[in-house]
């Protein structure tokens, strides 16, 4: 078995302080320094690890404590091997989880880091303080579930007191200070209501991505970050999901993105052919044991959606006789109908009694369980699943019979329950691993 590298963990105290930006800049600096660096993300988000690709050359794979088992933690970990260094972007603040233990933990950054040996650089967004900042690094260096705590990186430095102020008081306490980034407003990502905007909609991302890089490598010590990184014990790589089917047909366009890598992985691994196809290009799926229509933006191209009749006709075809199944985005395709921002309802593919509403919209998010009344592709009746929900649309009917009995982390009801109707099922669950049940 090779050895795995040393490794980050690119943390802060809260979301928006620039841990995105940061690993970004350090991706791609590094990479144009020569070095192989194997990019993973904390939690369940399907938005940066595709900016992580662009900008490692690798594909980023999600790490989760709450809803992966330490077989499923290490064989994904693995994919580093090989690589001179592993970074890990955190989510929202370093501690940050679940009030109720998932799977492996509650899904915090810091579990992630002291799971896998990686020293914690966090980034400290200094607009409008000081010396202060030492205290936010000390507090967190000091919590009784700290990680190691490799130092900081200043980000929104005003200027070059600033910096000195902060730089003087963060040594006197023995913190160390791995770069400092001035405030520059035109190496921000655009955002919309799930995040980030994506990365295949950026025309000049690879651009943007090479900018950040540069800012990185003139702001912040490459090689002292290099050397803080350390490798834990080897974890041998044990196991990779299932496939769903032996040919499985993939939507895969602006609108139906979100699919995690660690599936596809398990899935090619195992044989399976992944055929994908584009709905907004009104190709209708390719003849496959499985149609898979994963989440994303089909609230954005309802319109598109609704007059793409090869698509649609293709896809009642294929439910004639063989699975189907959508995911939160797909899900909603699936349905009767799907109401857009303005009010204005779309017909859907009418596979399932569902209507949803953009116009109407309420945060839906969360990690999910799901324990499954139906069986679903690749999963039977009674098997447990775990996943997460993040969306905005509201459910004004779902009339088809549910398909799983669905909590969130804290083990409370949620009415998201997913619907199957003949050979068609669907969720506005993402999946994200199978559990003991």
């Amino acid at each position: 078995m090779a050895a795995d590298p040393p490794g980050l963990v690119i943390a802060a105290p809260a979301s928006g302080s620039g841990k995105t930006t940061v690993t970004l800049g350090l991706l791609r600096a590094l990479r144009d320094a020569g070095l192989a660096v194997q990019p993973f993300k904390n939690g369940p988000d399907y938005i940066d690890p595709a900016f992580h690709r662009i900008a490692a050359g690798r594909v980023s794979f999600n790490l989760d404590m709450w809803a992966m088992d330490e077989d499923l933690l290490a064989t994904i970990a693995g994919k580093a091997q090989g690589a001179d260094l592993a970074l890990s972007e955190g989510s929202m603040g370093l501690y940050d989880g679940t009030t109720a233990q998932g799977v492996s933990g509650r899904g915090s950054s810091a579990e992630i880091a002291r799971a896998f040996g990686w020293p914690v650089v966090l980034v400290l967004d200094v607009g409008g303080q000081a010396q202060s900042a030492t205290a936010t690094a000390l507090g967190f260096a000091h919590h009784p579930d700290a990680p190691p705590l490799a130092g900081v990186i200043l980000n929104r430095v005003a200027g070059a007191r600033h910096e000195v102020m902060i730089r003087e008081e963060m040594a006197r306490l023995g913190i160390a200070v791995f770069g400092a980034l001035p405030r520059r407003s035109d190496l921000e990502l655009p955002e919309r209501h799930l995040g980030l905007v994506q990365a295949e909609e950026h025309g000049d991302i690879d651009d943007l991505i090479g900018r950040l890089g540069a800012f990185l490598r003139d702001h912040a010590d490459l090689s002292a970050l290099r050397d803080a990184a350390r490798a834990g014990a080897p974890r041998p790589p044990r196991c990779w999901p299932d496939p769903p089917a032996q040919r499985i047909a993939l939507a895969r366009d602006a609108a139906f993105s979100f699919t995690y890598p660690h599936l596809l992985e398990g899935w090619r691994r195992a044989g399976a052919e992944i055929l994908p196809f584009s709905p907004l290009a009104d190709e209708p799926p390719p003849e496959a044991d499985l149609v898979w229509l994963p989440g994303g933006y089909p609230e954005l191209h309802a319109g598109r959606l609704a007059a793409a009749g090869t698509f649609l006709d293709g896809l009642r075809r294929h439910a004639e006789t063989r699975p189907v199944h959508g995911e939160c985005g797909g899900y909603m395709v699936l349905g009767a109908g799907l109401v857009d921002g303005d009010g204005e309802r779309h017909a859907m593919a009418c596979l399932l009694g569902l209507v949803t509403s953009y116009e109407r919209r309420r945060l839906h998010l969360g990690y999910r369980r799901a324990v499954l009344e139906a069986a679903m592709p690749g999963h039977a009746a009674g098997a447990m699943l775990y996943g997460h929900e993040f969306h905005y649309s509201t459910i004004l009917d779902q009339p088809d019979a549910p398909l799983a009995r669905v909590t969130d982390a804290g083990g409370n009801p949620v009415p998201e329950t997913g619907s199957v109707k003949g050979h068609v099922t669907g969720s506005f669950f993402h999946l994200i691993a199978e559990g003991a049940a």
